[in-house]
């Protein structure tokens, strides 16, 4: 078992930066690849980064390329996501998930088998 707690979101003009953070419990922690998803009102939970177990292997959706960078410290068991240049159309509520899967990179939901709570984040125009 591993839970997930989201913090680190908020309010924020566009343009400007976040950096959310994912504490993880659990000694499994650093076996699992992470992801960073978000939903949007009226929206399908969507794919923005994963990261693999060891770091080593990073992903984007097309969306967050440049904008935003994920990273993790398994001494901490936490993953982050540093999200600069921020848009309107980033505001949604942000979930951090763990995979124990070798698909984790598909960006599919349904590799991942453990979610936080998430995190709202909202930018003003």
């Amino acid at each position: 078992q591993v839970q997930l707690v989201e913090s680190g979101g908020g309010l924020v003009q566009a343009g400007g930066s976040l950096r959310l953070s994912c504490a993880a419990s659990g000694r499994t922690f650093s076996s699992y690849a992470m992801g960073w998803f978000r939903q949007a009102p009226g929206k399908e939970r969507e794919f923005a980064a994963a990261i693999s177990w060891s770091g080593t292997s990073i992903y984007y959706a097309d969306s967050a390329e440049g904008r935003f960078t994920i990273s993790r410290d398994n001494a901490k068991n936490t993953v982050y996501l540093q999200m600069n240049s921020l848009k309107p159309e980033d505001t949604a509520v942000y979930y951090c998930a763990a995979s124990n899967s070798i698909y984790y990179y598909d960006r599919s939901p349904t590799y991942y088998n453990y979610w936080g709570q998430g995190t709202q984040v909202t930018v003003s125009s």
